[in-house]
């Protein structure tokens, strides 16, 4: 008796690394990404050693060094009354290179924090997303019946609303108060929030798509002789129904880490996301609204930082698309 498990389409072995490196626009994206990442991750050390400052406390009675003479971070307004501080503007050298903030701070030093983050949010949120998001939809698509029938309305009901209105209300009422599980204590100002927060409100984005496919796959022939010499439920899903839906969760996974760094931006920026004495691009966008016609950078540079990062982000979901999926090109097309 043959194996219905052997019966499974073969694929050709690939080197899928090898041909999304292939392509030029993924390779520039993929060192965008790397310097950002790079730059995050050493930002205590360019706090420390670069800018010689915290980006967390206040400044404003600090005083740098130019030019060998001693200049205030907060100097005497130019502008209109000449009334109260406008903060110190881009010296573009170790301290205070794109300015400060209302607060003194370095913008600096509070970009780069803000870019650990904002990338640990979003690169976090769309793992568990993703997860969540596969479990629930091979259990929806492979078991059916009524398990299908709850899943797919409560997806229903998610889809229903607004991401962003979503994510207000759920961050409004979670950040209210300290969340408590037993033991465990979750402070409002803590980051498991956001995080939690974001990776609920996109998985039905991922988990209906993944349903259909896995509905797909249960009607083909190679499951269906895998059901009918015996085999289990957990050997059809591994060797049968994953094999064939990961390479949507690959595609998925960096467009869902640049959807989240946009949420997550924009709750922040709304005073609902990244709590202080955290940063995010977010919070610094917001911190630099007051100073928006006199020091536009503290506002721009974030932004900046977080149109680069998901353009990057999009362009290799879109590359490893094209290559897990060369027809996704022509049916778009067509």
């Amino acid at each position: 008796m043959i194996d219905g498990t052997q019966i499974a389409p073969v694929l050709r072995r690939r080197n899928i690394v090898g041909e999304v490196l292939a392509a030029p626009q993924a390779v520039v994206a993929l060192i965008i990404l790397v310097l950002v990442t790079l730059s995050a991750v050493l930002a205590p050390l360019y706090a420390r050693f670069v800018a010689h400052t915290d980006p967390f406390s206040s400044q404003v009675s600090a005083t740098i060094t130019l030019g060998g003479k001693a200049v205030p971070v907060m100097q005497q307004s130019t502008t209109g009354l000449k009334l109260g501080v406008t903060p110190i503007g881009p010296t573009w050298s170790g301290q205070y290179f794109i300015g400060a903030d209302n607060q003194g701070r370095d913008v600096m030093s509070r970009l780069l924090y803000g870019g650990r983050d904002s990338l640990l949010i979003g690169i976090t949120s769309a793992i568990a997303c993703c997860v969540i998001a596969l479990v629930l939809g091979v259990l929806a698509g492979y078991v059916g019946g009524i398990v299908d029938g709850v899943l797919s309305r409560i997806f229903d009901v998610l889809w229903a609303f607004p991401v962003y209105l979503l994510a207000i209300c759920l961050s409004i009422v979670l950040l209210t108060s300290r969340i408590a599980f037993g033991p465990i204590v979750i402070d409002s100002s803590s980051l498991i929030l956001p995080i939690a927060i974001i990776s609920i409100i996109y998985v039905p984005y991922i988990a209906r798509p993944l349903r259909a496919q896995v509905r797909s796959l249960c009607q083909r022939g190679f499951v269906q002789a895998s059901i009918s010499v015996g085999s289990s439920n957990w050997r059809i899903i591994r060797r049968d129904i994953l094999p064939n839906v990961m390479p949507s969760v690959i595609v998925y996974f960096p467009i869902m880490v640049a959807l989240n760094i946009l949420i997550e931006s924009s709750l922040s920026f709304l005073g609902v996301g990244v709590q202080p004495p955290n940063a995010s691009w977010g919070t610094i966008i917001n911190d630099g609204l007051p100073l928006l016609y006199t020091r536009p950078l503290v506002s721009l540079a974030p932004g900046i930082m977080i149109a680069v990062t998901c353009v990057a982000l999009n362009l290799i979901g879109d590359t490893i698309r094209d290559v897990l999926d060369p027809q996704a090109k022509i049916r778009e097309a067509v």
